[in-house]
């Protein structure tokens, strides 16, 4: 059976030039140390150790090559501890609207502090039900019975993997 796409030829987009941050000035350990924008876009994209871009679902692009998550998507306050990822679907019936923003949630809790709070938007008027899925991305009991599916789970980590190449 072969399966259809959704967004059977997506727009893809070049890769922006990455930016080195900054080392923090201060050595002292117990010193609260700030998140910025282009740290969370860093936790979604660059390569680290273990993980390297999301990939998108259906295509063998990261979603940033497919500009569904961009840098000026991110916002965040240090003061309230708080991180707000607003993705934009190739599609406005897209299917896997749902498994992105759930990939986006899941790489943020495995790699911010415990005490930010993570909200993930679609992008106003870029999906066909976007309240129903900022309803069910932000929800913690339905995210927490998502990544209880082995099979999600799976489709999710396979997101988050290294790509080879």
């Amino acid at each position: 059976m072969v399966m259809e796409l959704i967004n059977a030829n997506p727009v893809v987009h070049e890769r922006k030039e990455r930016r080195t941050r900054q080392a923090p000035e201060s050595t002292d350990e117990t010193a609260v140390e700030l998140i910025d924008q282009l740290e969370i876009f860093d936790i979604l994209f660059i390569v680290f150790p273990h993980i390297r871009d999301i990939k998108d679902p259906e295509h063998p692009y990261s979603l940033e090559e497919l500009n569904v998550v961009t840098e000026d998507s991110v916002e965040i306050s240090n003061e309230l501890s708080h991180v707000r990822v607003t993705f934009t679907p190739t599609v406005e019936h897209c299917s896997m609207a749902t498994l992105i923003g759930l990939c986006l949630r899941v790489k943020l809790m495995r790699s911010l502090p415990p005490h930010y709070k993570v909200d993930i938007r679609v992008a106003p008027g870029s999906h066909a039900t976007e309240a129903a899925l900022n309803k069910q991305l932000n929800d913690k009991e339905r995210v927490a019975a998502a990544l209880e599916n082995s099979n999600l789970l799976d489709t999710v980590e396979e997101c988050l993997s290294p790509t080879l190449g």
